[in-house]
């Protein structure tokens, strides 16, 4: 969905089993043109895991997609309420529809994604198992929504990022989010002195995380999100904090995401 909404509905989409396999064929110039990746959820915070994979890979970010998360009940033609003994979806989504899911007396079965769990009912017909997954898998799949918008939290969304090979990318007109890891020498006041000269220049960094450097006795790098009002504005920035870091990249310059 995330893809669709970048990209247009004419995308061909390549599923992948994991985190990992997106970047590796991400990656790849004979396998794809780059890759759509979640990196955070508005109530589960951030995927840890994905940072690190984005900070090995050579990939750059070139945009931001952010997907209102809606949990759906699905099944097949012709099932009703009362055929179901068994609801399959991804862990989190089962959490996510708990209040719905409470008031029946299914087995509730954990599995990998929303939307496989979606494909198995069909494949095979089932008539007393539902999937919890969304609209769309609902289309893919040919199932009937039952019971729409059965998640409990409504305000509820994940950020995806677009990430293209380094050697691919052009420069974005009208980008105004950066995205940049950064180390200091870890002295008294030396990450102060950089988040100082960042609001000073006018930047506002929408995210700072932390993550631990291997090999080092409780040292940390730092992930910031930064959003400005034109490129002159972050190259500016850029220049003033490279003094006061002993390590800088920039992940990728692009256009913020909306809500949608």
């Amino acid at each position: 969905m995330a893809a669709r909404h970048f990209f247009g509905k004419e995308v061909l989409v390549i599923p992948c089993a994991t985190f990992k396999d997106v970047i590796k064929l991400a990656s790849n110039k004979k396998e794809s043109d780059g890759g759509v990746m979640a990196i955070e959820n508005s109530i589960a915070g951030s995927i840890l895991a994905n940072y690190n994979l984005l900070q090995r890979s050579s990939l750059v970010i070139v945009g931001e997609v952010y997907l209102q998360i809606k949990q759906n009940l699905l099944v097949n033609t012709g099932v009703k309420l009362d055929d179901i003994r068994e609801v399959h979806s991804h862990p989190m989504a089962i959490q996510q529809c708990l209040e719905f899911l409470d008031r029946y007396n299914w087995k509730l079965v954990e599995t990998e994604d929303t939307a496989l769990s979606a494909k198995h009912i069909h494949q095979h017909k089932s008539r007393h198992i539902a999937a919890i997954a969304s609209k769309l898998a609902s289309e893919l799949f040919s199932l009937e929504i039952i019971a729409p918008n059965v998640h409990t939290l409504k305000n509820n969304y994940t950020r995806f990022l677009v990430l293209k090979k380094e050697d691919e990318v052009q420069k974005i007109n009208g980008a105004d989010k950066a995205s940049v890891s950064f180390h200091t020498d870890h002295s008294r006041g030396s990450l102060a002195r950089v988040l100082t000269k960042i609001a000073a220049d006018g930047i506002n960094l929408s995210k700072l995380q932390s993550f631990p450097i291997p090999d080092t006795d409780f040292k940390y790098s730092f992930h910031a999100d930064m959003e400005f009002g034109n490129i002159d504005q972050f190259e500016k920035v850029i220049e003033d904090i490279k003094p006061l870091t002993e390590h800088l990249k920039i992940y990728g310059v692009y256009k913020r995401g909306e809500w949608k």
